[in-house]
């Protein structure tokens, strides 16, 4: 457990830029930080970590990289361990490998990044030279072999790609392996590949007003024995969009939802089939807010559905 003396001396270190949002003392203070298990070996992880798209992948594309060094500080000094990534967003792996490697973070830190190569004509698969050097680079990247999870990007030629992962498994390179979707329309296919490969993770979006995966998804990865990555919990800004002009309802306070950012993450932590939660941010006081989340209570199931109702009476961003 974290505490709060611990958690005092962390966010000093990470200074002005990382400014205590309000309520997150209280959300450390109510209760130990919360881990899910992943299904195949027991491993237990935070339930909140840190993505690397959206602004994250802005800045990492910029000369100063300061403010991705206090997120990543940030994460890593509050009990988090999971950072997301992928060699197709921009500048993000390399740009948080390098400072996770020059701050000594490397080790602390659980690295999911991905694989797509893009096919050579329409119908051709990957070449697998074109596969494994992307890997190799990925290796070089987070200063890291071997990688704790590499999964197969939005379902991109599985049947070349993922025998590749499969195979640096075996080696001891990898540790987990998997597969992502964040398209709806892809579930069918997602639902197949959960099947037919054998894979220890998957990445999927899903979000209080973004519901879908719950139908189906979720409930076979608990089926199957599958730990989940939970993409974009707020809709990337949409939910934020959706309650800027209200307050956090009081009731929200029950669980430790000080703030919008928490009650989006703890609605998806607690799904039980949740692994972790990966929402992206370039902003150390925002990284701050999000582990936050993972301290304390999850909403129950009245919780749950007192907050699907909320967020369904709002008009759509």
């Amino acid at each position: 457990m974290l505490t709060r003396r611990d958690y005092l001396k962390a966010t000093a270190m990470i200074g002005a830029a990382s400014a205590l949002p309000p309520g997150l003392v209280t959300a450390f203070e109510s209760g130990d930080l919360v881990t899910r298990a992943i299904p195949k070996t027991g491993e237990k992880l935070p339930i909140v970590g840190l993505g690397s798209s959206a602004t994250f992948r802005s800045v990492a594309q910029t000369e100063n990289v300061t403010a991705l060094a206090d997120v990543l500080k940030t994460l890593v000094e509050n009990g988090g361990t999971v950072f997301d990534t992928a060699p197709s967003y921009g500048a993000s792996e390399e740009v948080a490998g390098r400072i996770a490697h020059d701050a000594g973070l490397t080790d602390k830190i659980f690295w999911a990044t991905k694989v797509n190569v893009v096919r050579r004509g329409a119908r051709g698969p990957a070449d697998p030279d074109d596969v494994r050097a992307q890997l190799e680079r990925s290796f070089t990247r987070a200063h890291k072999d071997p990688i704790d999870l590499i999964q197969v990007h939005n379902l991109a030629d599985l049947p070349g790609q993922m025998p590749i992962i499969e195979e640096l498994k075996k080696q001891g390179r990898i540790r987990y392996i998997g597969t992502t979707s964040t398209r709806t329309e892809r579930y069918p296919d997602l639902e197949k590949a959960m099947k037919d490969y054998p894979v220890d993770f998957i990445g999927v979006d899903y979000a209080v007003d973004n519901r879908a995966a719950a139908e189906r998804i979720l409930p076979l990865a608990q089926d199957l024995g599958i730990a989940t990555l939970i993409y974009v919990p707020f809709g990337r800004s949409r939910l934020f969009s959706r309650t800027s002009n209200m307050e956090v309802p009081e009731w929200a306070q029950e669980f430790g939802a000080t703030s919008w950012g928490k009650f989006f993450i703890k609605y998806v932590a607690a799904h039980p089939a949740t692994t972790c939660v990966t929402p992206a941010t370039s902003k150390a006081k925002n990284m701050l807010d999000n582990i936050g989340a993972a301290y304390g209570e999850l909403p129950d199931a009245a919780a749950l559905r007192k907050m699907e109702e909320l967020i369904d009476g709002l008009p759509s961003a």
